[in-house]
């Protein structure tokens, strides 16, 4: 037991289990070594996780894809539900349109051609000289007088002005007037030639506006609106049975109407003459300078 030195026993022991870096030598590997156990595993490892990366790719790209199918399947709904609004608004602004035709100024209108009928009948009724019968036949011809004031002023001031109106109202007009007048004149209370007169006028007028309506609109002038305004008064006291100093001032009131009636249907002429050479100059202007 003493011939073996204590130093060199443990410098054995020291060398032993120290290497190079103070590391133990059993545990570090030479340089340039590999362990195959080692390699293999880390391949396998690489392996695995290229594996998982495609798998996750995949699941990516089906996620993507779903989620652009989806996309594509609520914008196809969108363009879908869009069109269907946009069907539905044409359909209700269709309705709407159609609709506005029953509107206060037209019904009014429409009030009125229906007295026509209704005051024929009470103008004639029992004969046609019962004074009862007559004041019902004047109220009616008051009530169509008044809303012709109202309808035209509502139709412009609430912006109900429509095509049916265009052509109903002046068909009504005439319609009332026309008719109260020649049940006047069958009735032996007012001489033919004023029906002849007022009616002549009217319509003549009206087939004046429609023959120049291509080169503008003849505006209704104050003198026109008084002209109707005393046809009304005087046509309304020939409808009642009056007597005594009221039966002569209607003979006046009516000789001023007729006045009214063929002075502004002169002045509408004048204006159809004149708004006709001003449109053929200005066509012809235009088409002088569209052919330099």
């Amino acid at each position: 037991m003493t011939g073996v030195p204590a130093s060199a026993a443990g410098g054995s022991s020291s060398a032993r289990r120290t290497g190079p870096r103070g590391t133990s030598g059993a545990a570090q590997e030479p340089v340039g070594r590999t362990n195959p156990g080692s390699a293999v595993e880390r391949v396998a490892a690489e392996r695995a996780a290229t594996d998982r990366g495609t798998t996750d790719q995949g699941t990516t790209d089906r996620g993507t894809t779903g989620r652009g199918s989806a996309d594509r399947g609520s914008a196809e709904r969108g363009s879908t539900e869009g069109g269907a609004a946009g069907r539905g608004g044409k359909i209700a602004a269709a309705a709407v349109n159609q609709a506005s035709v029953w509107n206060v100024a037209n019904l009014l209108t429409m009030l009125r051609l229906l007295l026509v009928p209704a005051f024929v009948a009470l103008m004639l009724g029992n004969g046609g000289y019962d004074p009862a019968w007559r004041s019902f036949a004047w109220a009616a011809f008051a009530i169509a007088m008044i809303t012709d004031l109202f309808d035209g002023h509502l139709a412009r001031t609430y912006n109900l002005v429509t095509d049916f109106g265009k052509i109903a109202d002046p068909i009504a007009d005439k319609a009332i007037m026309g008719a109260a007048l020649i049940c006047l004149s069958a009735l032996g209370d007012l001489p033919w030639w004023v029906t002849a007169v007022i009616l002549g006028r009217e319509l003549g007028i009206t087939v004046l506006r429609f023959v120049v309506i291509r080169y503008g609109v003849i505006p209704a002038s104050r003198g026109g609106k008084l002209k109707t305004l005393t046809q009304g008064i005087a046509v309304g006291m020939y409808v009642l049975a009056l007597t005594g100093p009221l039966a002569t001032l209607r003979f006046w009131v009516m000789a001023a109407a007729v006045v009214l009636t063929v002075a502004t249907g002169l002045d509408y002429v004048k204006q159809a003459i004149v708004l006709r050479r001003r449109g053929i100059a200005e066509r012809r202007a235009a088409l002088k300078e569209t052919e330099a």
